[in-house]
């Protein structure tokens, strides 16, 4: 039985996402009895797609159309690989993407659907995972009575598990047709001499407990030391002090670094929406019973303004030895 991952990919490279798909993909893959089967659509190149392999893909379907996300038309491309292969999971992550395409792809294929799955499935037969919910307040278990299941994987919830293995690259022209396409983009902007907040795996965010927005000399010290990207909580960009763009939350972007420093942020649970997938949190606030403390995996209670220089100090000397 075949497990069926669509593997996104940014200006033709693979994203760690990626690879923690088919991580996961393989350990499903072997509770089922079957093998992995990854899909990617648009221009890669075959040394690129063949690093699949090292995670635990025996075979890589390409697709080259290079145009826009388009979610009728790459509904038809991922549903024409899932019946191709026979697959009993279809896995997408729990990204903007795979968000908009795993609803499409459940009707398309009469598959139930769990989205935000965190954890590999206690049971195969029925289908049943686990996934938080109430904005990580809590966990439910979802029992999936299809004979196909989609699956949207929750970022940073599977380590990467290299197998050693190869995989077998094959073209996939599932017959759509490209000219079908509704989504046209007629113009590419890029952000230059600055991380994006979407893609960076280290963030350093600020809040109303940075106090004044002229505060976030520090902020922007730390991030540059670490080569993060810098964010704010929404009370901060509704006060102007930062670009609406860099605001984070339920209401903003949703992000899933590595790791997310949030300083004199107070832990609301909109804010905690947007970057409790982080892989590590760490936390600075003056209040010992902020609700930021309960999501960190690491907090310290003190003033981010006296905290701030003692760490870039600290970070700096260690980069130097």
């Amino acid at each position: 039985m075949s497990v069926l991952v669509y593997t996104e990919n940014w200006d033709g490279k693979f994203k760690k996402l990626s690879y923690e798909l088919i991580s996961y993909a393989s350990r499903l893959a072997g509770m089922y009895g079957g093998s992995v089967t990854a899909l990617s659509i648009g221009n890669v190149a075959a040394d690129e797609l063949g690093k699949l392999g090292k995670y635990g893909a025996s075979t890589v379907l390409s697709n080259g159309y290079a145009g826009a996300l388009d979610n009728q038309l790459y509904t038809d491309i991922i549903a024409a690989a899932a019946e191709r292969t026979g697959a009993r999971a279809i896995l997408l992550s729990n990204n903007n993407t795979g968000k908009a395409l795993a609803p499409r792809l459940s009707v398309r294929l009469k598959a139930g659907l769990a989205s935000g799955v965190m954890a590999l499935p206690e049971s195969v037969d029925p289908l049943i995972v686990r996934k938080k919910v109430f904005s990580g307040k809590a966990f439910v278990k979802v029992k999936v009575l299809s004979a196909t299941a989609v699956i949207t994987l929750a970022q940073n919830s599977f380590e990467l598990i290299e197998t050693g293995g190869s995989a077998s690259v094959e073209a996939f022209d599932p017959g759509s047709d490209p000219s079908a396409a509704k989504t046209k983009v007629r113009d590419v902007q890029k952000q230059t001499g600055k991380i994006l907040l979407t893609d960076a795996e280290i963030v350093v965010s600020g809040g109303r407990g940075m106090k004044s927005g002229d505060n976030w000399a520090p902020l922007e010290e730390l991030a540059q030391v670490l080569g993060a990207a810098t964010a704010c909580s929404r009370p901060v960009s509704d006060e102007g002090w930062r670009p609406h763009e860099e605001h984070t939350g339920q209401t903003g972007k949703i992000i899933a670094p590595d790791l997310y420093m949030a300083f004199g942020i107070s832990g609301a649970i909109q804010h905690l929406a947007g970057v409790s997938s982080s892989k590590f949190i760490v936390a600075v606030n003056t209040d010992k019973d902020a609700p930021i403390f309960e999501a960190a995996d690491y907090g310290i209670v003190g003033d981010a303004m006296k905290v701030l220089p003692e760490l870039i100090n600290e970070i700096k000397a260690a980069k130097a030895q």
